[in-house]
């Protein structure tokens, strides 16, 4: 059986864009974000997370404060009914200053590589799922990865995502 899904980008889609995010204390959420996923998750789609992390590459910090800023996200998720089922994430940059990050990869969005990796393990069908976030490069992301964008351009992002 194939599952359908919402790819959620992070940064300027679930929350507040302020460059190299990486502690839960700075962490300021978009209007809807949580109702977002949990409109996603009662709807029987899986919620993903895909997020480019140049900051592991430029050394601002490791890749333990990805993974502990998901986590924190979805302690504060439950507490909605919510949750996030998949944290993907490109820790790479060709112009990073850590040798075992800096390199051009096929996981940096708008390459598909992330979507590509939880589409396998998660047995995706893609004609049925979405691609949320914020960016050109999400957009072309999704088309590249043969998903349904939908663009974030400020408000309630339950909003735009009930139109799912």
């Amino acid at each position: 059986m194939e599952n359908k899904a919402v790819f959620f980008d992070r940064d300027g889609t679930l929350n507040v864009d302020i460059h190299y995010l990486h502690r839960p204390e700075d962490f300021i959420w978009i209007p809807g974000a949580k109702e977002a996923i949990r409109h996603v998750n009662d709807r029987g789609y899986l919620a993903i997370l895909v997020t480019n992390q140049s900051g592991v590459a430029r050394g601002y910090y490791p890749e333990s404060d990805v993974q502990h800023v998901y986590d924190w996200m979805n302690s504060e998720l439950q507490k909605v009914g919510a949750h996030l089922d998949a944290l993907y994430y490109c820790p790479h940059h060709p112009e990073g200053t850590v040798p075992a990050y800096t390199k051009a990869c096929s996981c940096r969005k708008p390459a598909t590589g992330l979507i590509d990796a939880a589409c396998a393990r998660f047995h995706i069908d893609r004609a049925k799922s979405y691609f949320v976030g914020d960016s050109d490069g999400d957009m072309l992301c999704a088309k590249n990865a043969g998903l349904k964008g939908l663009r974030y351009e400020g408000g309630s992002l339950l909003d735009l995502v009930q139109k799912i």
